[in-house]
């Protein structure tokens, strides 16, 4: 069950170990936020800023101990001016992030994540790129998956890149929009790399659908930025050593498919094909926790509430689809999976309800989670060359001493 975003006050002075007295200081020099209860004097306090006051005491005691914990899901480590969570919701340099999803397009999201603002434009591929050759390369791929196509195009017009060198932040900006529309291309072997990337997908994939446009840019917004997660933050990485953002991009790639990122997609899907229809929707997620097997798309350490993605996603999914056989079987496990555990849908299983409404190819969701993630990556790499510091922690050794040699 998700934890409650509120303790009272007495569930968090025993959580940081002290008194009311000292609770109510810490309240008054802003340090955790409080708010009232009903008409009554009683205030109830922020779980999220207990949370941080405690790890930072942790921090101070053992140094080594809360740095460990803050690579799992902890204290935040980095510093970044891309995205942030709070109470709930997601927002990209300031802006709410389903609002963005709604009302702009994703060159001006791509824009505002890379150079700060809605204008800047997308790069077209390198003059002298032979760009039928890779849509020839992106057709040979027989058997291969979507993101498979990614990974094997995505390397081979980085050599012809030269300009990718250049890691000034406006450069890396046109060599992010070269890198969309590459992937664009290599996902959809489109006969023309140099559309628009949502025009790609509409002509390659020719969902029936009037408002698949929308569905499509919504669910790439969406799913751009998220934090320090396991990609963005192997993107960062990459990019801390001075490697190329094809390299960065290519990294991010590699993270994302993992079963416990954005593979994650792969078993939502399992989850929809195991279910088949609305009314087989309690007993396969009853089995499921009987044989003690979490329930994929389900429940998000950072919105105990709900992910507000995923929730976004789903109301267009709705207003766009009423009638829909997979929305009703959507809806049906969401509904189940909120009874028996408490857990809210995630961004994957949004997507992966967007791919089969639409009638997408498949492995369709994690591609457009890998897309819409791209600029999320090349952000992350355009702040880290501007910071001209390499990521390296140091580890703290388990293992068996070296041996002592002694000389007499």
């Amino acid at each position: 069950m998700p934890q409650p975003e509120y303790l009272s006050a007495k569930e968090a002075a025993e959580s940081l170990g002290i008194s009311l007295a000292t609770l109510y200081a810490y309240v008054s020099r802003g340090l955790i936020r409080s708010e009232a209860l009903g008409q009554s004097r009683a205030r109830r306090y922020r779980r999220q800023d207990v949370e941080q006051l405690k790890q930072k005491k942790e921090l101070r005691d053992d140094p080594t101990k809360a740095t460990e914990g803050a690579l799992n899901w902890g204290m935040p480590l980095l510093e970044s001016g891309l995205s942030l969570i709070d109470q709930g919701r997601l927002y990209y340099r300031g802006h709410e992030v389903t609002t963005l999803a709604a009302e702009r397009s994703l060159e001006e999201v791509a824009s505002l994540l890379w150079v700060g603002h809605f204008e800047a434009p997308l790069a077209p591929l390198p003059t002298g790129v032979p760009s039928e050759r890779y849509r020839a390369m992106a057709k040979e791929l027989v058997g291969a998956t979507p993101l498979d196509r990614m990974q094997v195009l995505l390397p081979v017009v980085a050599m012809e890149d030269a300009s990718a060198y250049d890691l000034r932040p406006g450069a890396v900006a046109l060599t992010g929009g070269r890198i969309l529309r590459v992937l664009a291309m290599a996902l959809t072997a489109s006969d023309d790399p140099a559309r628009p990337v949502i025009e790609q997908l509409l002509s390659a994939w020719r969902p029936q659908h009037p408002r698949a446009g929308f569905l499509l840019k919504a669910a790439l917004v969406l799913a751009a930025d998220h934090e320090f997660n396991v990609s963005a933050f192997t993107a960062r990485c990459v990019a801390s050593a001075g490697s190329t953002p094809y390299a960065a991009v290519g990294a991010g790639l590699g993270a994302l498919q993992g079963a416990k990122h954005g593979g994650h997609c792969g078993r939502v899907e399992a989850l929809f094909d195991e279910t088949g229809s609305p009314e087989r929707a309690r007993d396969v997620l009853a089995a499921r926790l009987r044989r003690g097997e979490g329930t994929p798309g389900f429940g998000h350490p950072l919105y105990p509430h709900g992910d507000p993605r995923g929730r976004a996603l789903r109301d267009w999914l709705v207003d766009a689809c009423p009638e829909s056989e997979d929305l009703e079987l959507a809806l049906a496990i969401q509904a189940v999976a909120l009874e028996l555990l408490g857990d809210h849908p995630t961004i994957d299983f949004a997507l992966v309800t967007l791919a089969r409404l639409l009638r997408l190819p498949e492995g369709a969701a994690l591609a457009l989670f890998a897309l819409g993630r791209t600029i999320g990556w090349i952000g992350h790499a355009i702040e880290q060359y501007q910071l001209d510091r390499i990521i390296r922690p140091r580890a703290r050794y388990v293992g068996p001493l070296a041996e002592q040699t002694h000389t007499f």
